[in-house]
């Protein structure tokens, strides 16, 4: 397909400029004031922003083995009628993604049912170091460790294999940071006064401040002892944005970070409300911890906005704080939800491009993507600043049917994205006839 846009507001590297887009073999061609060239598609976009697709470093879609809770299909559909273009999937599927066979099967599965542009995380253990070195860095986009529970083998909690997997992996290491003693300590405290009647407002105080803390902490020592590369997924403390740089241009940086929309959105304050809906691992904080993480993106110590989307049932959700499990649905509601900030005066429209698009292809040295440029893949999303709507059960589009967002009114909406030169959202339709890509990476 062919594709020419017309008049498009462009946010692109740091700027805003009205032009004309065409797209032919998937890349985009041409970008000029003015194209008169013949197309398949022409889409009239005066009055429209068009920035680059978010590219979602984080993402849970749980395929294989809980696809009573979502699969690659189902979720990459509310992914790109979020305005995400391409994710990067976790290895904490059942059975866990540890060895090289089980990583080539999720492959499969997205190269038949993904419309959204992919990659896979190989999962890392307590043993299985071998099978992790064997990991092609050209077509996955990084190791994963776990230094905090996780689904079946994948905590890893030995020092002795942290240091050699921090030694000797030439790859992005990237880390979900939670102290595993601390948390089981406070919760073994917490059990003892309150027995089983401990509410959702004790999650964050649980799984502490100090737990995160602790755990980010040593991996950055790990990463600067063997100059490894490591990236600390979903920063929930404002104590931990100060482990990161803002003086070094993040190409030359080895150590980076990611912000979940979450951790910008919502509060402690918020559990009295939302409850278990927003039970996430790490958790929802305080407001200082928010407004913290916040000023942190905005002044570069740290580099990426995610999603961290890990869908549960409504059913499984519904239980008690002890039996409901963490993690929530968010790729359809994500970019919405950063538009609304820049509504709010929070951050420019220019810096949302930064932090969804431009950084994590920096970050992870994917190949012709996170911009909008000639000779690069049309990874971009078509947005309407001035169109309210409201999250409601018959728009959300997650297997699991609900959202944290319900009842929320969105100023802005997506009306439009382009994944690898292919229009697959438009107008509030998919088009799910065309799969996304496997991306590539650079050395």
């Amino acid at each position: 397909m062919t594709i020419l846009i017309k008049q498009a507001t462009i946010v692109n590297e740091g700027k805003q400029f009205v032009a004309d887009v065409f797209v032919k073999d998937g890349l985009i061609e041409r970008i000029d004031s003015s194209i008169n060239q013949a197309a398949d598609k022409v889409i009239n976009a005066e009055g429209l922003h068009l920035l680059p697709g978010m590219i979602d470093d984080q993402v849970h879609f749980r395929e294989p083995g809980l696809t009573h809770k979502a699969n690659i299909f189902t979720e990459s559909r509310a992914a790109v009628a979020g305005g995400i273009t391409s994710f990067m999937e976790m290895p904490n599927t059942v059975p866990n993604t540890l060895t090289q066979a089980l990583l080539a099967d999720k492959y499969d599965i997205a190269a038949k049912t993904s419309l959204a542009n992919y990659s896979f995380f190989m999962g890392a253990s307590n043993d299985n170091l071998d099978e992790v070195l064997r990991t092609d860095a050209a077509n996955v986009c990084g190791i994963k460790v776990f230094m905090g529970s996780s689904t079946g083998n994948m905590l890893v909690d030995n020092r002795d294999t942290l240091e050699q997997l921090f030694a000797q992996c030439p790859m992005l290491i990237a880390t979900h940071c939670e102290d595993e003693a601390t948390i089981k300590s406070n919760m073994a405290h917490y059990k003892e006064l309150m027995g089983d009647n401990i509410g959702i407002e004790m999650h964050p105080i649980i799984r502490s401040a100090e737990a995160c803390y602790l755990s980010s902490s040593m991996a950055v020592e790990l990463a600067k002892k063997n100059g490894t590369r490591l990236h600390i997924l979903h920063i929930s403390t404002e104590r931990e944005t100060h482990l990161f740089d803002n003086t070094i241009p993040l190409k030359d940086k080895k150590i980076t970070a990611e912000a979940c929309v979450h951790h910008l959105w919502f509060s402690d304050a918020d559990y009295a409300t939302k409850g278990n809906l927003i039970k996430w691992n790490p958790a929802v904080k305080t407001a200082q911890d928010r407004d913290g993480i916040f000023k942190a993106v905005l002044d570069g110590r740290i580099d990426i906005i995610a999603t961290d989307h890990a869908p549960h049932t409504i059913e499984e959700k519904a239980k008690s704080y002890l039996d409901a499990p963490s993690g929530g649905p968010l790729v359809q509601h994500a970019l919405p939800a950063l538009l609304e900030m820049y509504h709010q005066g929070k951050m420019s429209l220019e810096q949302i491009a930064e932090k969804t698009a431009h950084n994590p292809a920096i970050c992870f040295n994917i190949e012709k993507r996170g911009y909008i440029r000639e000779g690069y893949w049309a990874d971009m999303v078509l947005v309407n600043l001035n169109s309210p709507w409201a999250v409601n059960k018959q728009n959300i589009l997650y297997k699991s049917r609900w959202s944290p967002f319900e009842g929320q009114v969105f100023q802005s909406a997506i009306q439009h994205t382009i994944v690898s030169g292919n229009l697959v959202w438009s107008g509030g339709a998919i088009i799910d006839d065309i799969m996304g890509s496997r991306l590539a990476f650079g050395n």
